[in-house]
């Protein structure tokens, strides 16, 4: 799968490596996507969510329930 957060929709960004004699490469910054189950309890169910750093946090701040909510809202499955 690519590298994106179902929540935040983080996605990689483009730019370029720039070594010592200035030539440019071309890289990518990936976001740190981490993959973790959480018990979703009017589901009666563990779901499975690729997230970022900071969609971990967001699902710690607003609760797993608001947080599946956003992602259908999104159009994703889980």
């Amino acid at each position: 799968m690519s590298a994106h957060c179902m929540l935040t929709g983080a996605r990689p960004g483009f730019g370029n490596t720039i070594s010592h004699s200035h030539r440019r490469t071309s890289r990518r910054f990936d976001p740190n996507i981490q993959t973790k189950r959480y018990w979703l309890p009017g589901e009666g169910r563990h779901v499975r969510l690729r997230l970022s750093t900071k969609g971990i946090k967001t699902v710690d701040a607003i609760g797993v329930e608001a947080a599946v909510a956003r992602i259908r809202a999104r159009g994703v499955k889980v």
